[in-house]
């Protein structure tokens, strides 16, 4: 299975590559970048697109760390509840019972 799932990464990022290539040599004229501090002038577009596509994969990939953090430390504090509660449960089975008059 892990075999089968290299293969398929490296045929996906073969066939991301040619995209890339074939982007960049139909589109090879410059352009100027405002991104709003700095003005990039006479950028190739494909670098560009680039530059935009890392931009996004890095948000995306903090923006899920950061999910993951937040839910792990839940979890973490579920455990410990949970632990409370049994311990508190296995200390009320432990006493006596008392009668009801």
């Amino acid at each position: 299975m892990a075999t089968l799932r290299r293969i398929v990464f490296a045929v996906f990022v073969l066939l991301f590559m040619l995209l890339a290539a074939v982007f960049a040599y139909n589109n090879p004229q410059p352009i100027d970048v405002d991104i709003g501090l700095v003005r990039l002038e006479q950028v190739p577009m494909s670098i560009a697109f680039a530059g935009v596509f890392a931009f996004g994969w890095l948000f995306g990939l903090i923006s899920a760390g950061l999910a993951l953090l937040r839910s792990s430390g839940e979890k973490r504090r579920l455990r410990k509840e949970l632990k409370y509660a049994e311990s508190e449960l296995s200390t009320l089975r432990a006493l006596p019972p008392q009668d009801a008059h």
